[in-house]
């Protein structure tokens, strides 16, 4: 009888124990759980506090929004390239409906990468803007949008410094390089001078060297506007289709005279959203460097094809090639792979930097595959209208 009290009792000790157990995994003690909640909300203050402290240090400014765009936190970074106060509307100083979209567009949950966008205060400032939607409530027991800032102003005003540098100077270079050219044509006209053969010897090595000068400062004006309206996206809708007919019957005597035939192959309805003047220099530039640097008898290949979400046109010829380990740099300015080649054929080492950049401003994309002596085929991937 003993025994079984003693047996009694241990069995009512370990189903204490495992009941304050389930109480205290369970939450089941509300004493026990008010404190637990009290520790939690002291420990979330202060780790937020912590956030917030690092926040500080970040170099990119950063601003965090409630719903209805109130600013409930901005780092010093952002205090020092706007004036901010808190739980005022975003609006107040980044009037940009570009950007108040973008935000409208996070809290419906879509994350916003590279917003470019430029904002006129006091003065004008070009701002990069990633956006992110936290629903995690890691800075605020509410879902917020976190603007990281990146101020782009001084940049900008460096590129536009070079651009109009470039231009000035190109500008000024083509008064002097017409009145040599004047010179060297009134030359080639006279029958006197004619009867001098060091003087016939020099005269079309000249005349060719200054219309590659000429090339070269039209080449140089061209890029440096392009690069000023890089960040501007065209509008219009055009048919590449007739476009790329128009360029090819611009090279047609051109074509006859270096024996050179190009093969267009076409699809229906292949239309994007761009610039028709731009589009017509991209292709021209391409065309051109494949008759340029193709032996007689060669074929150029342009293709239409629909490549996934794109509409993509290859060029491509049969001409001298890149070496591999050129393919990289072929897109910058005055590289050309064979220099001696480059010269005797006219060319700037301008031309697929200029088509870079054209491709660059349609958001569009350019794949470069090459094999030395036996040709180059780029592919510019446009996006469908």
């Amino acid at each position: 009888m003993e025994l079984l009290i003693i047996i009694l009792l241990i069995l009512v000790g370990i189903l204490a124990y495992f009941l304050l157990k389930k109480e205290r995994v369970l939450g089941i003690n509300v004493e026990n759980e008010a404190s637990k909640e009290q520790i939690k909300v002291i420990e979330s203050k202060d780790y937020r506090k912590n956030i917030y402290n690092l926040l500080n240090y970040i170099p990119e400014g950063i601003i965090i929004l409630g719903k209805g765009k109130k600013i409930l936190f901005s780092n010093n970074s952002a205090n020092k390239l706007f004036q901010i106060k808190l739980e005022e509307n975003i609006s107040g100083f980044l009037r940009n409906p570009d950007l108040l979209s973008s935000i409208d567009k996070s809290f419906e949950g879509n994350n916003i990468s590279d917003l470019e966008i430029e904002v006129r205060n006091q003065a004008v400032q070009r701002l990069n803007i990633t956006i992110y939607l936290d629903q995690n409530n890691l800075f605020f027991d509410e879902i917020c949008c976190v603007l990281f800032i990146r101020d782009l102003t001084e940049f900008h005003k460096f590129q536009q410094l070079k651009s109009d540098f470039v231009a000035n100077v190109s500008h000024e270079l083509r008064t002097p390089l017409q009145s040599i050219k004047m010179g060297l044509e009134t030359f080639e006209n006279n029958s006197d001078l004619k009867k001098n053969s060091e003087v016939t010897n020099l005269l079309p090595v000249m005349s060719s060297q200054s219309e590659r000068m000429e090339n070269l400062i039209r080449d140089l004006l061209s890029l440096s506007k392009i690069e000023l309206q890089e960040h501007i996206r065209p509008t219009h809708e055009i048919d590449l289709i007739e476009l790329i007919d128009y360029v090819i019957k611009t090279y047609e005597k051109i074509i006859r005279k270096n024996n050179i035939s190009i093969k267009f192959n076409k699809i229906d309805n292949f239309k994007i959203i761009g610039d028709r003047d731009k589009l017509i220099e991209i292709f021209t530039n391409l065309i051109d460097n494949s008759i340029k640097y193709s032996d007689k008898n060669k074929e150029i290949t342009i293709t239409a094809k629909k490549d996934g979400e794109f509409n993509t046109v290859s060029v491509a010829d049969q001409g001298i090639g890149i070496p591999k380990e050129s393919i990289h740099r072929i897109t910058e300015r005055f590289f050309t792979v064979d220099p001696s080649k480059s010269r005797s054929v006219g060319g700037t080492g301008l031309g697929l930097a200029i088509v870079k950049h054209l491709v660059s401003q349609h958001r569009a994309e350019m794949d470069i595959n090459s094999v030395e002596n036996e040709g180059t085929t780029i592919d510019i991937k446009f996006n469908p209208l």
